[in-house]
């Protein structure tokens, strides 16, 4: 759905980028490249890789994402199952509602959440999942809140609880898996940018990290790093102006560190940093799979980065 609206949004033409307030940043938003839909999109089980199987894992692959970055989903899949992960995509898990919720429209937020819900929760029950796992933290943020938004449900709550109990960002479920299979690729720079959602929402701040230092780069942090980019899930949409300063303030601090490259878990972050800096963005999740044997993630394609 979302990958449809964006380019309905188009409609307007190239012109309407250039209009002011909330309509100009969504047009602007909408000539962004959409892709296809991926092979990690498709309800399927892909098999862990090795001898044994060391965790049965549930996907959320959201909409934004999979429209605007279907690699980093991709990238994830990879990862889960070269470190011994079962992963299950479910045809009914989707939208985890966020945005919804963000505009007010409550209803529509638990609409989405029920679906999730009962997607995951019949897959449990089919065959236990040790897992949700969540790869935009703006996503994971809202299905661990999922109890506390249907405790008022009494059809649904326990289930909406034990979902949110469940659920892990992969830096989580990397870290709880052991050591990374690392390989070994250029000794690069990274900058990493905490997420609200993933440090303020989930109170995720050093694992990222240390997971990046695993797979052996050179990991920096910028000043400032609790301030927001300025995505705030729609605000960059809603608040554009404000927005806008809150990015150039960012990427000043970001591109003091002199990376080679900028880090983070979450799209929306990624969507807005990238408009105010030349140097590339990626998902952690990305550079963590390139670390252990999968491909270069697909913004660094091209660049010269080795050192």
């Amino acid at each position: 759905l979302f990958r449809l609206a964006i380019i309905a949004a188009r409609g307007p033409g190239i012109l309407g980028q250039f209009l002011p307030g909330p309509f100009g940043a969504m047009m602007r938003l909408s000539f962004r490249p959409v892709h296809a839909p991926s092979w990690v999109d498709r309800a399927q089980t892909i098999p862990a890789q090795g001898a044994s199987r060391r965790k049965r894992v549930a996907m959320l692959n959201g909409c934004v994402q999979k429209a605007l970055a279907p690699e980093i989903n991709e990238a994830t899949a990879r990862l889960l199952t070269r470190h011994g992960c079962e992963v299950v995509v479910l045809k009914g898990a989707g939208c985890c509602g966020a945005v919804s919720l963000h505009q007010g429209e409550r209803a529509a937020a638990e609409g989405w959440a029920r679906a999730n819900i009962e997607a995951f929760s019949a897959e449990h029950g089919r065959s236990p999942l040790d897992a949700v796992v969540s790869n935009a933290s703006g996503c994971g943020t809202m299905v661990k809140d999922y109890g506390v938004l249907l405790r008022d449900n009494p059809a649904i709550a326990e289930s909406a609880g034990q979902v949110a109990a469940m659920t892990r960002d992969i830096s989580e479920v990397m870290a709880e898996l052991g050591p990374l299979k690392a390989i070994g690729v250029a000794k690069l720079r990274v900058a990493y940018h905490g997420a609200c959602s993933m440090q303020h929402g989930q109170k995720l701040h050093d694992g990222p990290k240390a997971l990046l230092a695993e797979a052996g780069f050179e990991v920096c942090e910028a000043a400032e790093g609790h301030l927001c980019c300025g995505s705030a899930g729609t605000y960059n949409i809603l608040q554009p102006e404000l927005a806008g300063r809150m990015l150039a303030r960012k990427a000043e601090m970001l591109e003091q560190t002199k990376p080679d490259i900028i880090a983070t878990g979450n799209i929306g972050c990624m969507t807005q940093i990238a408009s105010g800096t030349h140097i590339p963005i990626v998902h952690t999740a990305e550079l963590l799979d390139w670390a252990t044997g999968g491909p270069m993630p697909p913004a660094l394609v091209g660049r010269s980065l080795a050192k």
